[in-house]
This record gives structure tokens, sequence and C-alpha cells, in this order.
């Protein structure tokens, strides 16, 4: 009887994860398959899933919509050293939160969580105001100056996870350091931040793909000075008409469902060759700080 519990226990299991698994991978397939149909095999009701040719069309066409790789240049730009500066400063207020004591600290940690159960439009108008009196719009530094003071996209959640990371760090350590003449500096840099490699992993990679995937602020902040790879595919339609005219639909150049699932399919390929590369770095993150999801 219990080896019949286990075995469909195991069943269960292992069905529920390819259930999720199918969820989750069906649109990047069905992307993936539509991406490299041409215009009869998509206008074919007998064409499903396996496309009469391998056919990369759709994939230049939608490359010269985005300006792809101008773009991704520009998007790496807004996107790595935000998270950068993001990272950094979460670390050093998570930190002095966890290992220092003084009159405050329970205020400030409030205000710092406020910030995130505050909803971002709430402050938008005020913040575009101060901004634009200070002449940060059109420029990184609107993304810059909040990153640097705690106010970036969810900083409050990686605050948190600094947080808890170091008030699990042994307080033997501190004090060995402390006797052998080590300020709290160099324990910081020497010993803090060496053992908070995963949620310093964490907090990176989850801080990218939010400033990578915000098309909100963005367009607000940066307007025609910069723009990003979701911003592209935001006007992708518009951007494709303007290239290609009504007027040349007889040379087979309008729009259809292939074009938009290579250029969705290009907007999203870095983030999924960065989250192949990081992977193994990311889970073992993920296993070492306890975080559990967003």
């Amino acid at each position: 009887m219990h080896g019949n519990d286990g075995l469909l226990i195991k069943i269960l299991i292992y069905g529920l994860l390819i259930g999720i698994g199918f969820v989750y991978l069906y649109p990047l397939i069905y992307m993936g398959v539509y991406s490299i149909k041409n215009l009869d095999d998509i206008l074919n009701p007998l064409v499903n899933w396996i496309p009469t040719k391998f056919y990369l069309g759709n994939y230049t066409k939608a490359n010269e919509v985005l300006n792809f790789f101008p773009v991704l240049m520009e998007t790496l730009y807004v996107t790595v050293l935000p998270s950068l500066a993001q990272t950094a400063l979460a670390a050093v207020v998570g930190y002095g939160l966890a290992r220092f004591d003084f009159r405050g600290k329970n205020i400030i940690f409030v205000l710092v969580m406020a910030t995130f159960i505050i909803p971002p439009q709430v402050t938008l108008i005020p913040r575009y105001i101060f901004f634009n009196e200070l002449n940060l719009l059109g420029s990184l530094n609107a993304f810059m100056l909040p990153a640097l003071t705690g106010q970036g996209i969810n900083s409050a959640i990686f605050i948190l996870i600094f947080y808890q990371f170091f008030r699990m760090m042994p307080k033997s350590l501190e004090e060995a350091a402390q006797i052998d003449g080590a300020g709290h500096l160099r324990i910081f840099f020497t010993i803090a931040i060496p053992m908070a490699v995963p949620a310093i992993i964490i907090s990176f990679l989850f801080s990218f793909v939010w400033y990578w995937n915000e098309t909100y602020l963005a367009s607000i902040y940066f307007g025609n000075e910069l723009t990003t790879l979701p911003l592209q595919l935001q006007k992708f339609v518009a951007t494709y008409q303007k290239m290609f005219p009504a007027g040349m639909e007889l040379s087979g150049n309008q729009i259809n469902e292939g074009i938009k699932m290579a250029g969705t399919l290009l907007s999203i390929l870095p983030l999924l060759v960065v989250y192949f590369i990081t992977q193994r770095w990311f889970v073992e993150g993920v296993d070492r700080s306890g975080i559990t999801g967003e």
C-alpha cells in the first residue's frame, strides 16, 4: 500500500510539474514556430506546429523595424547601470539596518517598506516635476538618481533581501575581525560582501529584469532621447507600417503574425540568453538566500 501511495504521489508531482512547465513554455514555443513560418504557412489551416520550410524573412524585417543591435546596446545602457547602482545601494542600506542599532531605525525600516507598498503612480507626477526641475528628464540620470537613493524600481525588496541575509551572518565573525583591528568598512567589504554573493546575484538579476521590462516610466522619463527594446516593441506595428506602407502590399510586405512573433522573440531573446548563462548561479543564489519568489 505504501508503495502504491508513493507512486501516486510521484505521478501527481510530475503531472503538476509538466503542467506548469507547459504553461510557461507554450508561449515561447508558439512564438518560435510562428516566427519561422512564411505567409503561405500562416494562411494554411493545415500547417500548425511544423512549417513546410524554415523561413527567416520574418526576423530580417523584425530586426530592421526594431533597429535591433543599436537599440539593444541602448537598452543594456539604461538597464545594467541602474541595476548595479540599485544592488550596491541595497547592500549598504540592508547591512546598516541589520548590523547597527540606532534611534529611529524601526521608523526608517517602515518608510523603506512603504516605498514598495505605495503605488508608483501616486508619486509619478511630483517626481516628474522634480526631475524636470533638476533637468534629469531625457537622460539615464532619471533612473540612476532613484537607484542611488534607494528609490529605484522595487528597491525595498532588495533592501529587505540584504537585511534578512546580513541578519543571519554570525556576530562572531565581526567580533573576530574587530579584535584584529578591522573597522566597520573593512568588515563590510571583506566579510559581509563575500558572504552575500547569493543575495547580490538575486538582487542584480531581478533588478535587471525589472528595469528591462519597465516601459511606463521609461517612456515618460526618457521621451525621444533614449529607447529600449520593450518600448520599440510597443510601437512595432506603427513603425512597420511607416517603413512598409500600405501601397507595398502587392510585394508581400504587409505585416502578419509571423513578423510580430519574430519581433516579440527578438525583444526577449537577450533576457533568455542572460538566464541561460546565469541559471546555475541564480539557482544557487535562490537556494542559499532562501528566496522562493518575487
